[in-house]
C-alpha cells in the first residue's frame, strides 16, 4: 500500500491479510472484512481463532458458510509493521509500576511525562515519523479498499467490533457504494474520536465504573448464599481490600497456564477489576478473585489482568499497548497544552472526592482516566491531513448499529449518537453487561446481525434484546 495516498506512487508498505474461505462455495455471497478493535487487536489472529465446529468461533456457521472471511491488520498493528515504542526492559518496568490509585494517572505529574517522553522517543526510534502520521483509521479505510480491490470484489460486506466501528463507519463515508451491508457493533462515538479524546475518555471511565455498579448490585441483590464477598455489602469489602492491598501488596508467584506472576497492589487490583467487572460472563471469576485476594491468594485477579490485551488507559500488561496509542494518536486533535490535561484530571479527582451521585459512580475507577492521553500529547509525528468530516456513510445500504445498555468501553448513550450520525441506520440494543454483542449474547442478537449481512434484513429500528441475567456466584460455591 502507499505510505501516503497523496503519494500514491511514492513509499510502499506491507499488510498482512489473511482469508478463511467459505465452506459453502456454491452458496458463497462475498468477502465479509471484519476488523475485531482495539485500535491494535490483529484481524489475523481473528481469522486463525475461526473454527465452524465450535459455539465459541467468532462468527457463526452461517456467516462462515456464505462468506470468505477477511481480516486485514491495519497498519501499525500485528504482522502488518506492529509499532514498538518501548524496549522489552522498558515494558517490564511498566508492568512493575508502583501506580497509586488515588492519584489521577497513577503517578505525580513529572513523572507521567517523563514516561510520555520517553515513549515518544522509543516510538521514533524503531519506525520512521512518516510510518507513525500515516496510521490514521481514514488511511485504514483506503487500505481495505485496496484489498478489495485485489480480491476483485465490486462491494464488501463488513462487521467490525469496538474501534471496528470507526474503521466501519469511514469506510461507508469514503466509499459508500463499495459497502454491500455493515453491521457495527458497540460503537464508539467517532464524534468525540475525531474532535474531543478527553471527553471520549471520560466518558469511557464513567462506564466502567457503572459496570463495576452492575457487578455491586448483582452481587447484593443475590445474597451472602450466593455472593459471599461482603456479606451484603460488597461495595464496603471492597474498598477495604484495595486499601489493604494497597498498603501490603501480595506477591503472586508464576502459575503456568494462569498468570506470569508478579505483586498485586490496590492499583493491579482494580485493573483486574475493571477486566472482570466489564465480561458478565466473568462475573464468577471476579468473584473467586475478590474472595481468594482476602485470603491472601492472589493468583485470581492476576490472572485476570494478564489477559488484558489493550486498555483505554494503558494497564501494567496491556500488551498491545503500543499500536493502540499510536492508532489513536494519528487520528486524535490531543491538545498539547498538558494544562488541558491537567483540567480534565482535576475534573475526574473532584467528582472522585465530592459528596455528589457522580462522585459515587466515578469514585473507584475513575483515577486512571487522568492524563491517560499524555502520549499522544507528546506524540512526535503529527498527521497534518488527518481525516475531520463527520463519517455520516451518507449513500450506503441501511447500516445496523448494535449497542450494549451496559458496555464498559462502548457507552451505550455512544450507540444513540452513531445512530444520529450516519444517516441511514438502525439501533439494536443488547440488555446486559459486556462489550460487543455478537456470538456474546444469545440468538436474538446473532440472528439479527446474521440477516443484516447475509440477507440484507435489518432489525425494526429500536429493537431490543434481553439476555439472562448474570450471576456473581463463584465456581464451585455450594458444590457445584
Amino acid at each position: 500500500m502507499p505510505l501516503e495516498y497523496t503519494e500514491p506512487d511514492g513509499k510502499q508498505i506491507p499488510l498482512a491479510v489473511k482469508r478463511h474461505r467459505a465452506t459453502d462455495p456454491a452458496q458463497r455471497i462475498g468477502s465479509l472484512f471484519i476488523n475485531p478493535g482495539g485500535p491494535g487487536v490483529p484481524a489475523t489472529d481473528t481469522i486463525e481463532s475461526i473454527d465452524p465446529s465450535s459455539d465459541a468461533s467468532p462468527y457463526s456457521p452461517a456467516l462462515l458458510a456464505r462468506f470468505d472471511i477477511i481480516g486485514m491488520d491495519p497498519r501499525g498493528v500485528g504482522d502488518s509493521g506492529a509499532v514498538r515504542c518501548l524496549t522489552d526492559e522498558q515494558r517490564a518496568d511498566v508492568a512493575a509500576a508502583d501506580l497509586d490509585p488515588t492519584v489521577p494517572g497513577g503517578k505525580p505529574l513529572p513523572e507521567l511525562l517523563a514516561d510520555a517522553a520517553t515513549f515518544a522517543g522509543g516510538c521514533l526510534a524503531h519506525q520512521s515519523p512518516e510510518f507513525l502520521a500515516s496510521l490514521s483509521t481514514d488511511n485504514v479505510a483506503r487500505d481495505m479498499d485496496q484489498v478489495r480491490a485485489a480480491l476483485g470484489e465490486e462491494q464488501i460486506t463488513y462487521y467490525g467490533a469496538s474501534y471496528g466501528t470507526v474503521v466501519g463507519p469511514m469506510y461507508a463515508t469514503l466509499f459508500p457504494d463499495r459497502v454491500r451491508q455493515m453491521v457495527i457493533d458497540a460503537p464508539v462515538n467517532t464524534n468525540l474520536w475525531h474532535t474531543d479524546p478527553l471527553k471520549l475518555l471520560d466518558d469511557v471511565s464513567r462506564s466502567n465504573e457503572q459496570t463495576l455498579d452492575a457487578w455491586f448490585e448483582t452481587c447484593r441483590t443475590e445474597g451472602p448464599q450466593v455472593c459471599p464477598f461482603g456479606n451484603g455489602d460488597p461495595e464496603a469489602a471492597f474498598d477495604a481490600l484495595i486499601t489493604q492491598l494497597e498498603a501490603q501488596p501480595l506477591q503472586v508467584p508464576p502459575v503456568e497456564g494462569l498468570t506470569p506472576g508478579g505483586t498485586l497492589d490496590g492499583a493491579v487490583a482494580l485493573e483486574a477489576v475493571r477486566a472482570g467487572a466489564g465480561v458478565q460472563q466473568l462475573w464468577p471469576t471476579l468473584t473467586a478473585g475478590l474472595l481468594a485476594a482476602q485470603q491472601g491468594d492472589g493468583r485470581i485477579l492476576h490472572f485476570l489482568i494478564s489477559k488484558v490485551t489493550v486498555a483505554p488507559f494503558g494497564g501494567p500488561y496491556a500488551i498491545l499497548q503500543e499500536s493502540h496509542t499510536a492508532v489513536r494518536c494519528a487520528d486524535w486533535p490531543t491538545p498539547a497544552d498538558i494544562a488541558a490535561h491537567t483540567a480534565a484530571a482535576t475534573e475526574i479527582a473532584a467528582h472522585t472526592a465530592a459528596a455528589t451521585e457522580i462522585a459515587e459512580r466515578d469514585k473507584r475507577l475513575a483515577s486512571r482516566a487522568g492524563y491517560s492521553a499524555l502520549n499522544c500529547a507528546l506524540w512526535p509525528a503529527p498527521n497534518e491531513d488527518r481525516f475531520t468530516e463527520p463519517l455520516t456513510g451518507a449513500g450506503a445500504p441501511p447500516i445496523l448499529v448494535v449497542g450494549g445498555r451496559v458496555d464498559n468501553v462502548s457507552p451505550y448513550h455512544w450507540a444513540e449518537a452513531m445512530v444520529e450520525t450516519m444517516e441511514n441506520s438502525v439501533l439494536l440494543t443488547r440488555e446486559g453487561v459486556g462489550h460487543t454483542s455478537y456470538r456474546r449474547s444469545g440468538p436474538c442478537i446473532d440472528a439479527a446481525v446474521d440477516a443484516t449481512l447475509i440477507n440484507g434484513v435489518l432489525p425494526a429500528d429500536g429493537t431490543v434484546c434481553d439476555v439472562p441475567p448474570g450471576t456473581t456466584k463463584p465456581p464451585g460455591a455450594n458444590g457445584k
